[in-house]
Formats: structure tokens, C-alpha cells, sequence
């Protein structure tokens, strides 16, 4: 499901694939819906669903991940680029995150794939590499898991009994 990779130019990417049993605006849906991000992040977030707009999943004050919507193409591509966050090392590369949805004619799955480069592949850069890493191809299943298997309603809930009155309801 992930693969990571070196380049030549300083920089280190990922690789992710999930197929989902729905259709590609379902997932579009759950990339760009903040309620939707929300369920499967576990986290807030806020979006300007639009090329230019901006994504930021996180607290903002709180080591949120915020990026600029380069190309937003609905039910097809989302491509993120990255802001310098406050905390992160300094770097000469900007990160991308570059969501591909392909639906293959008469099947009913889409598959999910992300492309991640531009990160450094300096030392400063290896724990958030991984963390970055490792974390979207967990919420890559957890969109999958959410989708394919939506929470059922909760039942209404009951009306409590009276409770039994001595004497009557013997």
C-alpha cells in the first residue's frame, strides 16, 4: 500500500494506493468535505474548496498542516502544496500531496492514489518524513473503512418504564 522514495534532487516522497468499493465522488466528497475530513481524521479542519483555496487539517495553532490548493479537479485530482509550518526545519523543496481518483470502466471501485515529494531528505526531515508517511496511508484506510462502511443511524432511544408500583402492578 505505501512505498517510500528517494530522489536525486535532496527530496524523498511516498507513494499510497486504496481501492474503495464507491463511486469517485463519494471519495472526492470525503477529500474535500470538512464534516467528511473530520470523521476520518479525527482532527479539525478547514477548507476553501477551490484551485487557489487553501487545506488545512489540524489545529491552527497547534501543528496543523496548512497547504494551497494548486489543482482541484472534482471527482478527478486534488493537488496540495504545502506552507512552511513554524516547527518544521528549514527546507529548499516544497512538499505535495497530489490525490489521483481512476475509475476503471464497468467496475465499481475507485482507486485512491497519492503521490507525496518534496520532502527533504535531510536528517532534520526524518521523523516528520515518517510521520507524514505513515499517517496518510493510516487515514488513506480510515477513508476507506468510512466510506465502505458508513456508522448505521443510532436508534431513537427508548422511553423509560415506569417503574412498578407496589401494591398495583403485582
Amino acid at each position: 500500500m505505501s512505498s517510500p522514495r528517494r530522489s536525486r534532487n535532496g527530496t524523498r516522497g511516498y507513494a499510497h494506493l486504496v481501492e474503495v468499493e464507491v463511486p469517485a465522488a463519494r471519495i472526492w466528497s470525503a477529500l474535500t468535505d470538512p464534516r467528511l475530513i473530520s470523521i476520518w481524521s479525527g482532527q479539525e479542519c478547514e477548507i476553501d474548496p477551490r484551485e487557489g483555496g487553501m487545506y488545512r487539517i489540524g489545529k491552527r495553532d497547534a501543528g496543523a498542516r496548512e497547504a494551497h490548493i494548486d489543482i482541484f479537479e472534482p471527482n478527478r485530482r486534488l493537488r496540495l502544496i504545502y506552507l512552511d509550518g513554524r516547527d518544521s526545519p528549514p527546507s529548499d523543496s516544497a512538499a505535495i500531496d497530489d490525490f489521483i481518483l481512476d475509475v476503471r470502466p464497468g467496475e465499481s471501485k475507485t482507486s485512491l492514489r497519492l503521490l507525496g515529494s518534496g520532502i527533504s531528505d535531510a536528517a532534520a526531515w526524518d521523523q516528520i518524513y515518517v510521520k507524514i508517511r505513515l499517517g496518510w496511508e493510516r487515514f488513506l484506510s480510515r477513508i476507506k473503512v468510512t466510506l465502505e462502511s458508513p456508522p448505521l443511524p443510532k436508534p431513537p432511544p427508548k422511553a423509560p418504564k415506569d417503574p412498578p408500583l407496589p401494591g398495583l402492578d403485582d
